[in-house]
Order: structure tokens, then sequence, then C-alpha cells
């Protein structure tokens, strides 16, 4: 089992961010990403959908990063749940499959977005935030 990882940054006005992905490299990567954009803190990490639900529910973050395709509850089922219990968090999918093969039911799991995980950047962080973070 893979535990949730918390991190304790100082918020002040910054979007706290949240990463959920059976894959630790990519969980660092992104930590990176979101800690060298300003404006952004990485809140915490979690392995699973499961252990996602419970670190959202702690940390309330505004952005909540979700993998497609993780064992257990899937992310999109872990999205369906969170747009749920947190509507003010703004969900966005990510996947390293196109969005044409990616499961149909992604549209209905209540994210924001779906992205591509090679393509995540801190001008796409920007981007995301700057289109979906008001809504």
């Amino acid at each position: 089992m893979i535990s949730a990882t918390h991190h304790r940054p100082v918020r002040d006005s910054a979007v706290g961010v949240v990463t959920v992905d059976d894959q630790a490299v990519f969980r660092a990567a992104a930590h990176e990403i979101i800690d060298a954009t300003p404006g952004f803190c990485a809140l915490g990490e979690a392995g699973s959908g499961a252990e996602g639900l419970a670190l959202v529910e702690e940390l309330d973050p505004e952005l909540v990063l979700i993998d497609v395709r993780m064992p257990g509850m899937n992310g999109v089922e872990t999205a369906r749940r969170l747009t749920e219990r947190h509507p003010r968090s703004v969900v966005v999918l990510i996947s390293i499959a196109d969005s044409a093969n990616v499961p149909s039911t992604a549209a209905e799991s209540g994210a924001a977005a779906l992205v591509r995980k090679q393509d995540f950047s801190r001008s796409m962080l920007l981007d995301l935030w700057a289109t979906y973070g008001g809504r």
C-alpha cells in the first residue's frame, strides 16, 4: 500500500494542489512543476483514489490532479466522488493516453479538463487555472 504524502507549505494566497497518481515518478515530477510555478504550492500527493479522497478532505485544495488509470478506484470514479463532495475544488484528469483512448465516462466525471501527462508543464498549469480556476 502506498501511503499519502503530506506537505506543509505556507499557502498564503497560493493555489493549493493535490496530485493523485499511482506512479511515484509522475507525482514527484508534478510536485516539482507545481512548486516551480509562481502562485501554486503542492499540498500533498496520494497513490490511490481512496487516499486521494481522504487527502482532499483533510487539505481542501483548490486544484486536484487525478490520473485516469489507477488500480482499485480509477481516476474517473475518484473525480466523480471528489466533484460531488468538494465542488469548490477544480478537478483535472491526467492520462498518458490521448483523449480518444480515455473512457467516455471521463466526460461524465465532473472533471474540468483532461490533459496528457507528457504535456504537463508550468504553462499548462497556469493555463488550466486561468481557464477553470474562477468557475
